[in-house]
């Protein structure tokens, strides 16, 4: 890393420091070495996760049978893969990252906009993430070490000392797996991605067994009427997609190092939905053999793996658990803002050090306060598609649209290229951002257009992509732009 960083100093020389640094520059094609199996593991790693668990089992205690949920999650992440494999070309075609390919679309001023509510919305997911980790470490360290948990009798905004120093813990766990770059992010996936699949399945085999099948959730009906159902569903295929929604955006920052675009497209094809509806089945398997065993449905694993009153089970499904949530963590969580902190401090801020702001930021977020409301989390989770799925639209449309899925690097990297427009913000982009986004919320205050919020990530993405196709019309390129040579940037 330090070679390289030396060996483009004479192009930072060059290149507008406030536009360009090491990070943000094109990979060279001979140095993309993600293959379609490092695409699936880090999948694997980032669907695994507590949080993901929880909300799989949170639609049967919102009253959805066991097929209702399944289907929810199976749609919701069909569209997730289809726009992470559109959004995803341009970031394996160019070898850049989302902060350099959203100036195509906002300028390259107007384009902090989307970055920093990306950002801002990956440390929050961090921060949520994070604590769920360390509910897991403490949950540990009560088990290992004497008078642990006495330390819960002593709290600080609403945090128990003994789950305040696992936090610390954690946090501590996050930088290093980022202190060596995205090199060891791959390596730490290609391992623990698959780490917790293999708990998973245990952990299903338990319940098959406790339940004597799959449980008593597989025959409980749906407790919603129709009409219920048909409002409900909807506003559960958008939660699930809002999880989601920020890699929709920054799915190019890790599609920037494919060896090839079938590498990206298999890769997150298997990682992605495959994974994600056998992670859910996971969940409600368990979920349900808890409530067999043990008389409820515990959706918490931190707290069914205390249910058992075994030191060894308990070791090592708190290993898992906190290995799944680094992962998901390193992988969806502080890459993205990472990249959105170094594009907007160029001259101070590499990614590892970036990526270490990023994850001190998440703790003034103060997660416990949100993670055990599911009802609210819902609610963020609506309001996060919402807001992120028109940048999403803007993107695709300006890619596949106005550019013709053609961009001239150059012009990425300079103050009076083609994404200068109007001192640094294209007008047109931002009004087509104004039109996603007030598609995407006007139901939350006109009560006859609630329908429209219902669908949020929807209405937003169409809104902003139509509007901004039409709105640059006259900047669609009439010639292909030249391919670029990355290896001369």
């Amino acid at each position: 890393m330090k070679k390289e960083r030396a060996a483009m100093a004479n192009d930072l020389m060059v290149k507008d420091p406030e536009l360009y640094n090491v990070d943000l520059a094109p990979i060279a094609k001979e140095k993309r070495r993600w293959t379609w199996v490092n695409y699936s593991t880090i999948w694997m790693g980032m669907v695994h996760n507590i949080v993901a668990y929880e909300t799989a089992a949170a639609l049967l205690s919102q009253g959805f049978s066991v097929a209702q949920a399944l289907l929810a999650v199976i749609i919701a992440n069909a569209i997730l893969v289809l726009a992470m494999w559109l959004n995803g070309v341009a970031g394996a075609k160019y070898g850049l990252p989302f902060p350099v390919l959203i100036r195509s679309a906002f300028g390259y001023k107007g384009a902090q906009i989307p970055v920093l509510l990306r950002a801002f919305v990956a440390i929050f997911w961090f921060a949520v993430q994070s604590y769920a980790g360390s509910l897991a470490i403490n949950a540990l360290f009560g088990l290992l070490i004497p008078g642990w948990n006495s330390l819960s009798q002593y709290a600080f905004l609403g945090l128990q000392a003994n789950v305040a120093i696992a936090f610390g813990l954690f946090w501590i766990l996050h930088a290093l797996v980022i202190s060596h770059g995205m090199e060891r992010i791959r390596h730490f996936e290609l391992w623990a991605g698959p780490m917790v699949i293999i708990m998973g399945l245990i952990a299903v085999v338990w319940a098959v067994n406790a339940a004597h099948g799959l449980g008593p959730l597989f025959t409980e009906p749906s407790h919603l009427s129709p009409a219920a159902f048909d409002a409900a569903f909807p506003l559960a295929v958008t939660g699930l997609i809002g999880v989601w929604a920020t890699l929709v955006l920054n799915i190019p920052d890790f599609t920037r190092f494919a060896k090839s675009q079938r590498d990206q497209v298999v890769g997150q094809a298997i990682g992605l939905p495959i994974t994600a509806i056998l992670f859910a089945l996971i969940s409600i398997i368990t979920t349900s053999g808890a409530l067999a065993a043990f008389g409820s449905a515990i959706s918490n694993p931190v707290d069914l793996l205390q249910r058992f009153h075994n030191p060894l089970i308990l070791v090592f499904g708190a290993l898992t658990l906190i290995v799944a949530t680094l992962s998901v963590n390193v992988g969806a969580n502080v890459v993205s803002p990472a990249y959105d902190l170094v594009n907007l401090f160029p001259r101070k801020l590499h990614f590892v050090s970036a990526g270490i702001l990023a994850i001190a930021l998440g703790v003034l977020f103060v997660p416990w306060m949100w993670f055990n409301n599911a009802t609210t989390i819902y609610d963020v989770l609506g309001a996060i598609g919402g807001a992120l799925g028109p940048v999403a639209g803007l993107m695709l449309a300006d890619f596949y649209v106005v550019r013709n899925q053609h961009y001239d690097v150059e012009q990425f990297f300079e103050r009076s290229g083609d994404f200068r427009y109007q001192n640094g913000w294209n007008l047109r982009g931002l009004m087509a951002f104004g039109v996603g986004l007030l598609g995407a919320f006007i139901g939350l205050f006109i009560p006859s257009l609630h329908v429209l919020y219902t669908y949020s990530w929807f209405v937003g993405i169409v809104a902003s992509f139509v509007s901004y196709a039409l709105l640059m019309r006259p900047y669609v390129v009439a010639t292909v732009i030249p391919e670029p040579q990355e290896a001369e940037l």
